[in-house]
């Protein structure tokens, strides 16, 4: 008989985990994967969730595995910026900056930091029943009883179909690349995140240790030939873009559709709550899908400080975060669409330009503000 159990150990399972630790309740996280290992692509860590993690104690040992970003740089396909965010006053204020690093490494940390015995891999949720606990029937044969449950399993998420039974999945049309890299970048490009819009596809890539850098490539599906090569998309991009795609291995490269989740109407039910992704499944055009999923651990953390009847938190939870991440994964939304516009693409650089810097630091201030 488990209290509680967390279904997936991505970064929100695993970040939910150490601020039950932190409580110190007793729970076990049940992951899908053989193992916990490098898959995947670089990961940006906003100040929301560096403050998160310098409260569990892990914002150094993060820094210290990735890359520092002060900056977000927009262009043109020629690599000539219309628009940039300074961070650096925001760091001042939260003492946090944004950290680029793989995920990978994220999620070794903060697997470390928990008992080895709390994460049970290889354990792939098929069904769960709600009778007076939670029955919880994976893959692998094994059955376990919980009282509490949190859904940390994705986009796609079991519990989510199974209990709640909500969640449209909405494609944006558009298809990413995500690839990793050793190579040596201008110094100029160390510590900032650039992104390069054109016609119906963007390109951007970032530092995310002192070797490897993370790029991405995302073209509007329809407007593109299936099997074109991806430097023969981007071959009128600035020299650089190809660069990265020539040196980087084949099985370095991953590539999906970018799609989020429509709002549901509730994230919990009787013992039972929802986080991340499972949630409020966002595109990642502003970076904070798994920021989210850190915040909604962290709020989850503030009202057991002060509540111990979880169906009240649970309540309490969703009121407090529903905003925020509505707001969120709207605007990512338009985000994509814009950055990916296939006709008057120079009139919208031209407007981007004439947003004034001052705009774009509050807007990453109100992002990046924790609600409690």
């Amino acid at each position: 008989m488990n209290p509680i159990s967390i279904i997936g150990a991505g970064i929100g399972g695993l970040t939910l985990g150490n601020i039950l630790k932190q409580h110190q309740y007793d729970f076990t996280l049940y992951e899908s994967a053989p193992e916990i290992k490098p898959v995947g692509a670089g990961i940006m860590m906003a100040v929301n969730a560096m403050q998160v993690f310098d409260q569990l104690g892990l914002k150094e040992k993060i820094e210290n595995a990735g890359n520092k970003i002060h900056r977000i740089t927009l262009s043109n396909e020629s690599m000539k910026p219309f628009s940039k965010t300074e961070i650096l006053e925001l760091e001042k204020k939260y003492n946090s900056c944004n950290v680029a690093i793989h995920r990978a490494e994220l999620q070794r940390i903060l697997a470390e930091n928990l008992d080895p015995a709390a994460i049970r891999l290889n354990h792939s949720l098929k069904t769960i029943e709600k009778k007076e606990n939670y029955i919880l029937d994976f893959d692998n044969g094994t059955q376990v009883e919980s009282t509490i449950v949190f859904g940390a399993d994705g986009i796609k998420s079991p519990i989510r179909n199974q209990i709640l039974k909500t969640g449209t999945i909405r494609s944006s049309g558009q298809k990413c690349w995500r690839g990793l890299v050793d190579f040596e970048l201008p110094e100029k490009h160390h510590h900032e995140a650039f992104e390069m819009w054109g016609k119906g596809k963007r390109f951007g890539f970032v530092k995310i240790s002192e070797k490897k850098v993370y790029w991405y490539a995302c073209i509007n599906e329809r407007s593109f030939g299936r099997y074109l090569e991806l430097t023969d998309i981007f071959k009128e991009y600035h020299s650089l873009v190809l660069k990265l795609i020539e040196a980087t291995e084949e099985e370095d490269i991953i590539c999906n559709e970018i799609s989020d989740l429509s709002p549901i109407p509730k994230w919990y039910s009787e013992n039972l709550c929802l986080i991340g992704d499972a949630a409020h499944a966002t595109t990642p055009n502003m970076g904070q899908g798994a920021c989210q999923a850190i915040e909604d651990a962290y709020i989850l953390g503030k009202l057991l400080e002060k509540h111990k009847d979880f169906n009240f938190i649970f309540e309490q939870f969703q009121k407090i975060r529903r905003k925020k991440v509505d707001y969120i994964v709207s605007t990512s939304w338009k985000i994509g669409q814009i950055s990916q516009w296939e006709r008057g693409n120079s009139l919208r650089n031209f407007f981007m330009r004439l947003i004034p810097e001052t705009t774009n630091q509050k807007l990453v201030e109100k992002i990046t503000q924790l609600e409690l």
